[in-house]
């Protein structure tokens, strides 16, 4: 008896991608790359929906093009902004040095904390941020925490918080690119997305940062980082992170 092949089905927010990807004139392997899937999976997605002047690709973009005020790609705050469009295709989370970066927001607004990750060890790093999400003071926290390892950092890939506009000065100093993700697509730094779940096991919603002075955020990393992880075999982000400086 012969089996068809089942394929995973794209979610919205993929075929969502697919549609900017061919709005900004992309190839199928770089919007592959971008939403994590083989450029076949795209493939079959333009084919199905080739006929129907978009179809259902269009169907699951509607709604959020009617609402978007600036062209795609374009965010005001950030002046230089990279777009994620432009990072290698090699910085897929496979090879060593390509890393994430987000802030987490404490009970007070005021309040943040920068996470770090590594793609493909999941190393996690976090950074008290004393002056909140000021951008020039978050350059200068993760300057701090990435200089030991600036000779192997290739890239660095974030969203599109106004916190993260002094990438200038970031690539600067650590000799970097910093990447921006697409606007509302924020599961393009998947790692750092779920570092930060991770994160929250030790630092619930709503929790006052007052309460994770530097130290406790040591702790807290380091638990994670000697965390045996099903990706790595069950090593530790740890020891995969200085195997691969050896």
């Amino acid at each position: 008896m012969l089996l068809m092949k089942k394929y995973k089905q794209l979610t919205s927010e993929q075929r969502y991608a697919i549609y900017l990807g061919l709005e900004n004139g992309d190839t199928q392997r770089t919007i592959a790359s971008l939403i994590g899937v083989s450029p076949s999976a795209v493939s079959r997605e333009l084919q199905r929906n080739k006929d129907k002047r978009g179809g259902d690709l269009y169907k699951h973009c509607r709604h959020r093009l009617k609402h978007r005020k600036r062209p795609v790609g374009s965010v005001r705050g950030i002046p230089n902004r990279r777009s994620i469009r432009e990072r290698p295709v090699e910085a897929d989370g496979k090879r060593f040095g390509d890393f994430e970066m987000d802030t987490m927001i404490g009970a007070d607004q005021s309040e943040a904390i920068l996470t770090v990750t590594e793609r493909k060890t999941n190393l996690v790093m976090i950074g008290e941020l004393p002056r909140g999400r000021d951008s020039k003071g978050l350059a200068k926290v993760l300057c701090r925490m990435l200089l030991p390892y600036k000779d192997v950092i290739r890239t660095i890939t974030t969203d599109n918080g106004l916190e993260f506009a002094a990438h200038e000065r970031i690539t600067e100093m650590l000799e970097a690119p910093v990447y921006f993700t697409d606007p509302y697509l924020a599961w393009q730094k998947g790692s750092i997305e779920n570092a930060n779940k991770l994160i929250r096991q030790y630092i619930p919603k709503g929790a006052s940062f007052k309460d994770y002075p530097p130290d406790r955020l040591k702790r807290i990393q380091h638990r994670l980082n000697e965390r045996p992880r099903k990706k790595l075999d069950f090593n530790t982000p740890k020891v995969e992170f200085y195997k691969q400086l050896m």
